[in-house]
This record gives structure tokens, C-alpha cells and sequence, in this order.
């Protein structure tokens, strides 16, 4: 993890649904990076990520718990808690230098906090575009909370 001294950024705690896996971590860019993606894996996993340089996590339990799944081109490092089966981040293969967190992961967020989410063109990988064509957004996800469910 960086040294926070110079570092303005809040620190996240961020733990799995069972409580295994914890760890800390400073975002990249803040919350501006949310996204969801829309290749095979992604899709069915359904989550909102937000960015983290890899020196920016530091996990603080459960390291042993951690499971890799790796598929394709086996670039991307997705890892998961054995125990409880949540996602909580992911070496990002558009970008090796960060992970992709799960929002849902980090205390006191959730991927409803998000009005609009971009979804990012993940079929056809910009990594493997001839050229990088074709656009990088293949839509947004929007989420509007139910006025009635708000009076609990």
C-alpha cells in the first residue's frame, strides 16, 4: 500500500459476505471509475467495480481463502472467497496496474448507490480490437429506487 502520509485519498475498508476476506484499499480515481462490464464472465457475475492500483490494496485477512479464476487468455486474475463465493476484486486485463473492486465489497457502499453505471464493451476486448475500434461504452445501467420503499 502507498504511504498515506502524502496521500489525500480516503481509505476504504472493504471484507467477502462472510467476513474471510478483509482488506483496505484507496481508489484511483475515486467513484468516477464505476463501471460494469459486459463480457461472458462479467455479465453473469453482475457487479459495479470501481478501480484501485494494485499497491493500493492491502488485505488484512484471508489472503489463504482467496481463489483465482482465470479464462480466455488468462490475462485477467478474478478472485473469489472460497467460503462464501463473493467477488471481491479482479487484476484488471485493460489494465495490470489496477484492480477492479467490488463496490458492493466496500463498507457502506452498494452498487445502488449509483444512478448510472457505464457498461463497458467487454465482448470484444479492447486488447483485441484491430486498431482499438469501436466504442468502449456499450451502454449504461440505470437504477431508480422505489419512492415506497424509501418510507421503511
Amino acid at each position: 500500500m502507498t504511504d498515506n502520509t502524502l496521500d489525500d485519498r480516503p481509505v476504504y475498508h472493504a471484507a467477502c459476505h462472510c467476513g474471510t476476506v478483509r482488506f483496505t484499499l484507496q481508489l484511483a480515481d475515486g467513484l468516477r471509475t464505476a463501471r460494469r462490464c459486459n463480457c461472458s464472465y462479467c455479465r453473469m457475475r453482475g457487479a459495479v467495480a470501481v478501480s484501485a492500483n494494485l499497491d493500493d490494496i492491502r488485505i488484512l485477512q484471508g489472503q489463504e481463502a482467496l481463489t483465482l479464476y482465470q479464462f480466455n487468455t488468462g490475462e485477467a486474475r478474478h478472485y473469489f472467497c472460497s467460503r462464501c463465493g463473493i467477488y471481491p476484486f479482479h487484476q484488471r486485463r485493460s489494465a495490470p496496474h489496477q484492480y477492479g473492486v467490488n463496490v458492493a465489497c466496500i463498507e457502506g457502499m452498494s452498487p445502488f448507490d449509483f444512478a448510472e453505471v457505464p457498461v463497458n464493451e467487454g465482448r470484444t476486448h479492447p486488447k483485441d480490437r484491430a486498431g482499438g475500434g469501436g466504442p468502449s461504452i456499450a451502454g449504461w445501467l440505470r437504477y431508480q429506487a422505489n419512492p415506497a420503499a424509501n418510507d421503511n
